[in-house]
């Protein structure tokens, strides 16, 4: 037999095709060789089905061997009650194989593809090397249609709202926008460089000014950037522009598409994820204040708390010297945290300093009928056990207890430095506490607007002013009064959804006055010459009749991450890179000709 093309699909096979001849073709997934009888589970992106093959009547069986590529011809016969398998949709019956034909022979695998739980063993690198066979791993298979799913659902959903997708150039100038190009030397001229994009941001917003109105785009994106568990060198998001809209419009916009294409994912797939229910809204200010970060994870409760005032005079000179320097004295609950040993504590005060945090202070709560010796009586039955208590009144314990909103179990965790210093380690402590705690549900997907951040940020290294976000955001009408005189109070007309903890999606109104762009590349230190030679396009652009716009782009990849519960990116992307962007699997970046170098003009370092 030689290969023919398939009557079925694997996993299509049931009991009411019993007597039925069927051809399959597919892989190898498991070979069982009994001596009197031959079993192979043939799979294909379907399932599995179990195929009964006949040593007597069956020639060259011992070619058959894991993951070779297989084309089968047999009958479909029902199993025998006491060999069905109920966990397999084709449990019921088995193909009888009259002839077969090996199509792609295989030779020992790196790992055991068939194996769920060995695979857990499996080096990740290893993986990715050969990822055309990882991917054969129905496991994998369904992440990617998932993926395929999204996509798809997500492109009915904006062109049922009239979009027009539009492709986006793939090499074009590089304008850094916060991280590094990666560049393309042009063969022409030498010197001369195109970049690949890191956003598609400045085409779109000429697509606004060219009168589109509504685009969106499936857009590959490029940044050369330190690899995260959330990032890759390359990577998909959703790309979104609207013209004569304002940030209400936007944020109705993304929040239905979100809604929509997650519960239905969450029914068609069976995920085991709650509905997704409307998003929270914070500001930036009240998600620092509340969380300590702009990315906050609003499946459990916990807000950061603020005893600054109740501790400025205490007799604690660790406190009281901070708060005399200009800096707070900040914290967060540790429900049933009283009971940690003083090792356990010392553990959370090491995580704290990793940080940023000089060390964490804390108190343990407890109940005054369980408070033991040493325990200080505060109120309401509470008492308090802790090496520093000496050091606070009564009625500074008793203030420090209402504002936490304490109860008998608690550990109070303290950092006292700025502001800025206690939020970085404290939004982090908070998140290690969730776990402790078991209160990060994995059922739930927590989706919330975090909106007006500021314009420009304060970078210290360089003593300049960067954009918080990227040059074309918009500011707020209302605060261009602060523009020269204090630009750190100047808020964006920006807004990023978050999930679980996870930054999803960013975007703003964008500027389309060209005074207001040239001002803010002012402040960012960009000289008008340079604003000429980098982005004069957009600078004209803005003057033939530009259109108020913004957008939001999401995150394709993220999305996927979310809905799978996966904590790592490349575990949704085909085919990812590893650490420092390497690709085990191509073995890229590699060496070029020295042909290639004398054409583009160049010569390695």
């Amino acid at each position: 037999m030689s290969f023919v093309k398939r009557t079925h699909a694997c996993g299509s096979i049931r009991a009411e095709h019993e007597g039925h001849t069927v051809t399959l073709n597919g892989w190898a997934h498991k070979v069982r060789d009994l001596g009197g009888v031959f079993f192979v589970d043939l799979r294909d992106r379907t399932g599995l089905v179990q195929l009964l093959c006949d040593p007597q009547t069956l020639r060259d069986l011992e070619s058959i061997r894991h993951e070779c590529c297989l084309s089968v011809r047999g009958v479909v016969r029902r199993r025998s009650p006491e060999a069905v398998n109920p966990k397999m949709p084709t449990g019921e019956v088995e193909v009888e194989v009259t002839s077969f034909a090996v199509l792609g022979p295989a030779k020992p695998l790196p790992f055991p593809v068939s194996d769920e739980e060995q695979m857990q063993n499996v080096n990740e690198e290893l993986r990715i090397k050969y990822r055309y066979l990882d991917l054969r791993r129905p496991a994998m298979h369904r992440k990617l249609a998932l993926r395929s799913a999204a996509i798809r659902k997500i492109r009915a959903y904006l062109d049922a709202r009239e979009f027009l997708e539009i492709e986006t150039p793939i090499i074009t100038k590089s304008t850094p926008e916060g991280a590094r190009d990666y560049l393309v030397p042009y063969r022409l001229e030498p010197g001369h460089f195109y970049a690949l994009p890191q956003s598609p941001q400045q085409y779109k917003q000429l697509l606004m000014v060219g009168g589109m109105e509504r685009y969106y785009q499936i857009a590959k994106c490029f940044r050369d950037e330190s690899q995260r568990a959330d990032r890759q060198p390359e990577f998909t998001q959703l790309d979104v522009e609207m013209s004569f809209v304002d940030q209400e419009d936007i944020l109705q916009l993304a929040e239905g598409l979100t809604l929509s294409v997650c519960n239905e994912l969450i029914e068609e797939f069976g995920l085991e994820l709650d509905p997704v229910e409307p998003f929270a809204r914070l500001t930036y200010d009240e998600s620092v204040h509340l969380y300590g970060c702009d990315k906050p994870d609003l499946r459990f409760g916990l807000p950061l708390f603020d005893v600054s005032a109740q501790v400025a005079e205490s007799g604690f000179g660790v406190f009281k010297n901070t708060i005399e320097a200009g800096g707070r004295v900040r914290g967060v609950r540790f429900p049933g945290g009283s009971s940690l040993s003083r090792k356990e504590v010392g553990a959370l005060e090491e995580f704290c300093r990793e940080f940023g945090a000089k060390g964490m202070a804390s108190l343990a709560v407890v109940s005054v009928s369980e408070a033991g010796e040493g325990a200080v009586p505060v109120s309401d039955g509470l008492a308090v056990r802790s090496s520093i208590a000496k050091f606070f009144s009564v009625d500074e314990l008793e203030g420090i207890l209402k504002v936490c909103q304490a109860q008998p179990g608690d550990l109070l965790c303290f950092v006292a430095d700025t502001y800025m210093v206690c939020n970085n380690a404290l939004f982090r402590l908070r998140n290690l506490i969730g776990d402790r705690c078991g209160l990060r549900n994995p059922r739930k997907l927590r989706f919330a607007w975090v909106l007006d951040f500021p314009l420009f940020d304060w970078d210290a290294d360089s003593a300049a002013w960067v954009p918080a976000h990227h040059p074309f955001t918009a500011p707020k009408t209302e605060d261009l009064v602060y523009f020269e005189t204090d630009p750190g109070r100047v808020r964006a007309d920006c807004y990023d959804i978050v999930c679980n903890g996870m930054e999803w999606a960013s975007g703003s109104i964008r500027i389309h006055r060209p005074d207001i762009q040239a001002k803010v590349f002012s402040m960012l230190g960009i000289d008008e010459q340079t604003q000429k030679e980098r982005f004069g396009h957009m600078l004209e652009a803005f003057q033939l009749g530009a259109p108020p716009h913004g957008g939001i782009a999401p995150g394709i990849d993220r999305l996927i991450m979310l809905l799978l519960g996966e904590e790592n990116i490349r575990e949704v992307i085909a085919f990812p890179k590893v650490a420092q962007g390497y690709d085990p699997m191509m073995d890229a970046p590699s060496p070029v000709d020295p042909q290639q170098w004398a054409e583009l003009g160049l010569r390695p370092a």
